[in-house]
């Protein structure tokens, strides 16, 4: 008789041929790891003005995400609190870019976060299991308590506390790297 084994709880559930992780599955992930998630379903959210109106009573830091290359074709997921200003011709001077950084394409968002614009979230790692996204979170952001994101979908809102950020992070294969990202000059 064989002997069957039960899947690994805290297994990445990310995308297969059938696609994509879902929202369900994601939050079935955290809850393997035993972090604390509340989620919250709202109207979606596509831009950061957006979400400060649909969500803005969630306590915690609201984060914005950026998914951008580098001219050697190096993906970073960018991570920082939702009203962060960051100087995009100085971003690769800290996180050792070659030179400057350019927005990755739709297609290359679902190809390796799989997900759409407007969707774009932290947790999106969990779907890329080639590991070709370094992540990069602001040290700003990181001094928050708690962070909330998109669980893969923009109508709902999940809250994390910082340490489960990380520990989500390295669950995933995704050592993240903290840094303080560069605010834009100002002129006078």
């Amino acid at each position: 008789m064989s002997e069957r084994t039960q899947p690994d709880p805290v297994a990445p559930q990310a995308a297969t041929a059938a696609g994509p992780t879902s929202p369900e599955a994601i939050l079935a992930y955290l809850a393997g790891l035993g972090l604390d998630a509340p989620t919250v379903s709202h109207e979606p959210a596509f831009t950061v003005e957006q979400s400060k109106r649909i969500t803005g009573d969630i306590p915690g830091a609201h984060t914005k995400n950026l998914f951008v290359k580098d001219k050697r074709g190096r993906l970073f997921l960018v991570v920082a609190e939702h009203e962060q200003r960051i100087d995009l011709k100085r971003l690769h001077e800290v996180i050792g870019g070659s030179g400057r950084l350019s927005f990755c394409s739709a297609d290359q968002m679902m190809a390796h976060l799989g997900v759409t614009p407007g969707s774009v979230t932290s947790l999106a790692v969990i779907n890329d299991r080639a590991h070709a996204v370094s992540v990069v979170l602001d040290a700003a952001l990181m001094a928050e308590p708690v962070i909330n994101c998109h669980p893969l979908i923009n109508s709902m809102t999940t809250s994390l506390s910082r340490d489960g950020l990380l520990a989500f992070f390295r669950a995933t294969g995704h050592e993240p790297m903290i840094v303080a990202l560069p605010a834009p000059e100002t002129q006078a």
